[in-house]
């Protein structure tokens, strides 16, 4: 059955990309796309960021037309700014729109933004009220189970969140105190999905980086669909992977060394396209890594990947890489940034 948000439709048991700061721009959300992603996000925007005209955030508004279903998350913790923000992100008609409740890292937190409203679901509350009556979209929301372990109150916030006309609601199965450590406790996403006053979609997030596991939370935890975050850095064929094993319960076979090296090119190449060659190149350096994890001995040209300065410099050590490790499938190895990497993401 197809899952709605708003007038938003979507298959059964939806993927979605996760919206992190600094990855899931558009070059990097293009080669998602291509490999199975349902619904995809902006990178997390700031209110204030927005309404100063920032170039960084007015940037980050930039979507095309291929990428539908498209949302764009905002965050900030004053409601004026907030609703002024989601009235901006109407001109340029994604989707939907989507608060950010969830961010921990520090600098989000101390503007009592991101996770900080998790301390509290009044103010939380209005600021959602103040998105939802500032835009003609359907509006979702991205949160946490709570501050810290004293203070899980994501059965609360879901219920109070829905009362005020959210349309759909991710959880990430950490406290803010967390940060990304330990592992996901998707027991209180079950819970927000099985109170009979919830009736709009409940996506899980945290910890999801095979097909195995996707299987084992949809059917324990009952949740309408899974959002995936670092397992997709370098690895976007997750999500087709995911979907193949669900409807057949078999696996899909690794990528080759080919369909790495022309996932790469297609990042690099819109990367470039988007940001121009010097930013886009130098950007484009944190994914080789990630790209051509498993390989033996990769370490030599992934050092050249980083130190040339043209595509075209680029593509022939990539054309290298591809007669050297010709016919060899690496193990799956889940990829994706370290916490520390990660420290500026929102998730």
């Amino acid at each position: 059955m197809a899952i709605n948000i708003g007038n938003i439709q979507l298959p059964a048991f939806p993927l979605l990309l996760a919206p992190m700061e600094d990855v899931s721009d558009p070059p990097f959300r293009y080669v998602c796309k291509q490999n199975g992603a349902d619904l995809m996000y902006s990178e997390f925007i700031s209110s204030e960021g927005l309404i100063r005209d920032a170039i960084k955030s007015r940037q980050k508004l930039d979507f095309f037309e291929y990428e539908r279903p498209f949302g764009i998350q905002i965050f900030g913790g004053d409601e004026e700014a907030m609703a002024m923000s989601a009235r901006i992100v109407d001109t340029v008609q994604p989707d939907l729109v989507d608060i950010n409740f969830g961010c921990p890292v520090k600098k989000v937190v101390c503007k009592g933004a991101g996770a900080a409203v998790l301390k509290d679901v009044e103010a939380m509350t209005r600021l959602t009220e103040a998105v939802v009556k500032g835009t003609k979209l359907p509006v979702t929301v991205k949160t946490r189970l709570g501050w810290d372990d004293q203070s899980k109150n994501i059965e609360e916030v879901a219920e109070r969140l829905q009362d005020v006309g959210i349309k759909a609601l991710t959880i990430h199965g950490r406290t803010r105190a967390q940060l990304y450590k330990g592992e996901a406790d998707w027991t209180l996403i079950s819970r927000v999905k099985e109170n009979p006053r919830i009736h709009i979609p409940i996506f899980g997030n945290g910890d999801i980086d095979s097909p195995e596991k996707a299987k084992a939370y949809r059917d324990r935890f009952g949740i309408d669909g899974i959002m995936i975050g670092r397992a997709a850095i370098g690895y976007p064929w997750i999500f087709n992977e995911i979907k193949h094993y669900l409807q057949t319960g078999d696996h899909l076979p690794p990528p080759t060394i080919e369909q790495r090296i022309s996932a790469i090119r297609d990042h690099l190449l819109r990367s470039v396209e988007w940001k121009g060659p010097v930013v886009g190149i130098l950007e484009m350096r944190r994914h080789y890594t990630n790209y051509l994890k498993g390989f033996p001995y990769i370490k030599e040209f992934r050092n050249q990947l980083v130190q040339k300065g043209s595509v075209a410099e680029i593509e022939e050590i990539l054309l290298q890489v591809r007669q050297r490790y010709a016919g060899f499938v690496p193990e799956r190895i889940v990829t994706g940034f370290t916490a520390g990497q990660l420290e500026d993401c929102a998730y």
